[in-house]
């Protein structure tokens, strides 16, 4: 059986609180493993917060979060109108054996969320940017 949580959050960094704090009900609803809140949180907090300071020049916007949990998995879709940045292929790949005050700035977020995700794919359709994480629901 799946079950879905959608989110609408404007681009305000006090978003994140509420973000949180629905991913928090939802994985106690669905019994999720603990560790998997925490991953989905900050691999949402990792990709928004980017979205927040860089996807748009003027004023608020909205972003669009949808969780599908189907038996074994958990899709993640995170929709904005900012502009195209697909983050695969535009963000700097980060030299994560460097030393820390030698690395440039820039693309270790996405690093991360790829690391934890076991997949990740973008999209840019109808003017929006459509980034889909998905990782095991495995106990």
């Amino acid at each position: 059986m799946s079950t879905e949580l959608r989110l609408k959050v404007e681009t305000r960094h006090d978003e994140l609180d509420r973000v949180s704090a629905a991913i928090e009900d939802f994985a106690l609803e669905a019994d999720w493993p603990l560790d998997l809140a925490f991953k989905v949180n900050l691999a949402l907090e990792e990709v928004v917060i980017n979205v927040m300071n860089y996807g748009h020049d003027d004023g608020l916007h909205e972003i669009d979060i949808i969780l599908t949990t189907e038996e074994d998995s958990l899709t993640i879709e995170i929709v904005d109108d900012g502009r195209p940045f697909d983050p695969l292929h535009d963000a700097p790949i980060p030299d994560v054996n460097a030393e820390l005050e030698e690395r440039n700035i820039g693309g270790l977020g996405i690093h991360l969320v790829r690391k934890m995700m076991d997949d990740v794919q973008y999209r840019r359709e109808e003017g929006k940017n459509r980034l889909t994480l998905v990782t095991s629901l495995a106990k």
